[in-house]
């Protein structure tokens, strides 16, 4: 009992602290799942892979948004950036 609520309050400070973020219930889920051991291994996977899929589908938009002109630029570059300041 006294770890579920360590954990409690460590996830609850790391979304607060904006370094820890679940985009879906499922997500969620899945990371409580993985803590603590349960779930079939099945359900894990299909989460994660709908996570993936969806991923995809956003870097695909991103990059239809994206000028060709900085697109050329990322292509020729020697080291990619890390930053969207870069």
């Amino acid at each position: 009992m006294v770890a579920t609520i360590i954990w409690k309050e460590n996830i609850l400070e790391d979304l607060e602290g904006g370094l820890l973020e679940y985009k879906t219930v499922g997500e969620f889920l899945v990371g409580i799942k993985k803590e603590f051991g349960g779930g079939d291994k099945k359900s894990v996977k299909v989460v994660e892979l709908k996570r993936l899929e969806q991923e995809g589908k956003i870097m695909k938009e991103f990059k239809k948004g994206m000028s060709g002109a900085i697109r050329k630029k990322l292509i020729k570059a020697k080291r990619s950036p890390t930053s969207i300041e870069q």
